[in-house]
């Protein structure tokens, strides 16, 4: 063994935890469970939040109408009974003086307080009668030992079991004064003066003991623009990637192909069609793969643009995937684009999982022999072992529901396909900014003719009534969806199969109902589904995997049960599938929650038909994990930024990562070496960057 080079220490920011001055074995398992599992996490473990005595004074040092904080003992409390509201007076005795404090409809806090009790008040103090008052103050109580500096904001942080605050701000101290000044710093002097940013250093130690708010905002403006320009950065370098090491083939679209195209669509291209269309086609003449994704609203055609980039693929010789979230929607598309194209010699074919090895695999030969001109098929088109003859265009369709690394599983040895990435879920702008942040965007609008849908916010006194307008419509000759969050029943809620016994056997007795739901085999989904598209059911019981590109003209009417349980991006999704056609949809939205946050989000989705609207409102409620599972494509989590309040720096750490880039497409001057490793090694793996060390 002698012959072996040495053992390389490990860098000193990825010392293992429990090697760290102060910590050791125990307090490294408890640490390990807040994700601290090396120096560097433990320096960028940044406080939720502060307890700030900034303004911290005396009682006789209270301005009115000033914000303060008073720390003192209670000398005295009582409770109020009144017929209206009850109310808890405490006197707070600081050097002899004192301040009276008044909560009001807070009974909880009376087992709390104790004769000569340390604590701090928080609040706007005012006086009455000569005599200092604060209403509704903030309360903080304090251990014996615990005595805050005037001037000071001590960090509060996540916390597990076995670990409280003091503890973990021992430790972070010590951190910080035996490491900090020794963290490298990423950017330029220049740099840092020209965005006017404050050191690393200085950055990290008022992150976690800032001395006032003034020195909290300067450290997080710093924290929060090196994280998203990072990403930004991360972004930009696979962007320019792409563009310079990937070869594609250059589709040209000139004025006899695209007439020859238009006239497959038995309808008028919209304006908005047209021009995605344009810059489609812009990207598919170039020899570098085009990276673009198509952001449309529910109702606004964009179908019809990757069916015409499909047919410009297809007209050059080459082949063309569409890949689709369910089997439902795959088959759809391939009934839709084999009536279209009937007349043509496209040859159409769907991949899935429910053939058979023998089906998959004969059908396998034809596509690697160029005997398929266009593949539809769920996520088995990319585990499948498919081998193309000509790949030109890659459609994905719902992306989010891929994952950013699949994009780069179908890949020729010559050449490397174009992609369009396809959502009807409208995205934040943020989210555009940073999880297709890669991606061109091309924005589709819905046409003016698009047919209006009334949404309906109702509860059980209300059900009698709207059953009574459904089956109106139902005899009207129009037809219906009933959507419920689950497919079996929980506690009180009704499932999708409860449902369709309840309502075949009840209010819906006189009329031919079916069910869909994801348990079901592809083949009961697919009948199911044709059935109703064909007019021989007229109400179809589903869950929510009828949410995207289900396209029945004749559904006019559709109820949901526990509305609040659906994200706004999934109800605008199946508000979508009704109205479709030539009449007016309804949508009644049935919600047992009197939570104010639901109602407000069920209130908004009611009011707008704006698919981009909600998508800011549900982003704002929900945050960006919720809507678009962040985590699983690409994002990786932030540890300061925070994307639904720093919006305004996110816009600005992109700008300036392209400028960068464009200028050295690589990073590869000396002053960027630095972060050129912290991109690569935050996000160099997940993103397929490569050059990771």
């Amino acid at each position: 063994m002698s012959g072996l080079p040495p053992k390389q220490p490990l860098p000193e920011w990825s010392r293992p935890i429990q090697f760290v001055k102060g910590i050791g074995p125990q307090r490294a398992e408890l640490l390990d469970k807040l994700g601290i599992r090396t120096l560097v996490d433990l320096l960028f473990f940044f406080p939720r939040k502060y307890q700030d005595y900034s303004n911290l004074c005396r009682i006789p040092e209270l301005q009115p109408d000033q914000p303060a904080s008073v720390i003192g003992i209670i000398d005295d409390f009582e409770q109020s009974l009144g017929a209206q509201r009850q109310a808890i007076f405490l006197l707070l005795k600081e050097d002899g003086k004192f301040l009276r404090a008044i909560w009001f409809n807070q009974p909880y806090l009376l087992s709390k307080l104790r004769l000569g009790q340390r604590i701090l008040l928080r609040g706007i103090p005012k006086l009455n009668q000569q005599r200092w008052e604060m209403v509704q103050p903030k309360i903080q109580w304090l251990g014996p030992n615990q005595d805050p500096l005037r001037g000071s904001m001590l960090p509060l942080y996540p916390l597990t079991e076995g670990l409280n605050q003091t503890q973990l701000r021992r430790m972070v101290r010590a951190a910080i004064d035996q490491y900090a000044m020794r963290l490298p710093e990423v950017f330029p002097a220049e740099f840092l003066q020209q965005h006017q940013l404050i050191g690393i250093h200085a950055a990290v130690n008022n992150i976690h003991f800032p001395q006032d708010a003034q020195y909290l905002e300067l450290a997080r403006r710093r924290l929060v623009y090196q994280e998203l320009l990072v990403l930004q950065l991360a972004l930009a370098l696979r962007r320019q990637r792409v563009r310079s090491r990937q070869t594609a083939p250059p589709l040209e679209l000139d004025a006899r192909l695209r007439a020859r195209i238009e006239r497959r669509f038995p309808f008028e291209l919209t304006p908005s069609q047209k021009e995605a269309i344009q810059e489609i086609a812009n990207d598919m003449s170039q020899p570098v793969p085009m990276n673009r994704l198509l952001h449309g609203d529910v109702g606004s055609g964009k179908t019809a643009v990757a069916t015409f980039a499909m047919l410009l693929a297809v007209a050059h010789g080459f082949q063309a995937i569409l890949m689709t979230p369910t089997e439902i929607l795959a088959r759809q598309h391939v009934r839709t684009l084999r009536n279209q194209l009937r007349a043509s010699r496209v040859r159409v074919e769907l991949l899935s999982g429910s053939l058979s090895a023998s089906e998959k695999r004969q059908l396998q030969e034809r596509i690697a022999a160029n005997e398929v001109d266009i593949v539809v098929g769920t996520s088995a088109v990319i585990y499948s072992e498919l081998q193309f003859e000509k790949l030109g265009l890659v459609v994905i369709d719902e992306q989010h529901k891929f994952g950013v690394r699949q994009r780069a599983r179908l890949r020729q040895s010559r050449l490397d396909p174009h992609y369009l990435v396809m959502t009807a879920t409208p995205i934040p702008r943020t989210m555009a900014l940073t999880t297709f942040g890669d991606l061109d965007v091309s924005v589709l609008q819905r046409g003016a003719s698009a047919t209006q849908v009334h949404t309906y916010i109702a509860g059980e006194s209300d059900r009698e009534k709207w059953w009574e307008f459904f089956r109106r419509k139902l005899h009207e000759g129009r037809q219906g969806y009933v959507i419920t969050p689950r497919v079996d029943s929980e506690s009180d809620q009704a499932g999708a199969e409860q449902a369709f016994e309840s309502l075949a056997n009840g209010v819906l007795a006189d009329f031919r109902v079916d069910l869909v739901h994801g348990r079901q085999t592809a083949e009961e989904k697919e009948a199911a589904m044709l059935a109703f598209e064909r007019g021989h059911t007229q109400v179809l019981v589903a869950t929510n995997v009828i949410e995207v590109g289900v396209d029945v003209a004749n559904a006019s009417v559709m109820t949901i049960e526990s509305a609040q349980r659906f994200g706004l991006s999934q109800l605008h999704q199946m508000r979508g599938r009704v109205g479709r056609g030539a009449h007016p949809g309804y949508v009644c939205l049935f919600t047992e929650s009197s939570n104010d946050l639901s109602r407000e989000r069920l209130t908004a989705f009611a009011q707008t038909s704006d698919g981009f609207a909600l998508a800011e409102v549900d982003f704002r409620t929900r945050g960006p994990g919720e809507l678009l599972g962040t985590r699983q494509h690409g994002v990786a989590r932030l540890r300061i930024a925070d994307f639904r309040t720093d919006q305004a720096v996110l816009e600005r750490s992109r700008q300036d990562a392209r400028a960068l880039i464009e200028h050295d497409p690589e990073l590869a001057a000396p002053q960027w070496a630095r972060l050129r490793r912290l991109v690569l090694g935050r996000y160099g793996k997940l993103l397929e960057l490569g050059d990771v060390g």
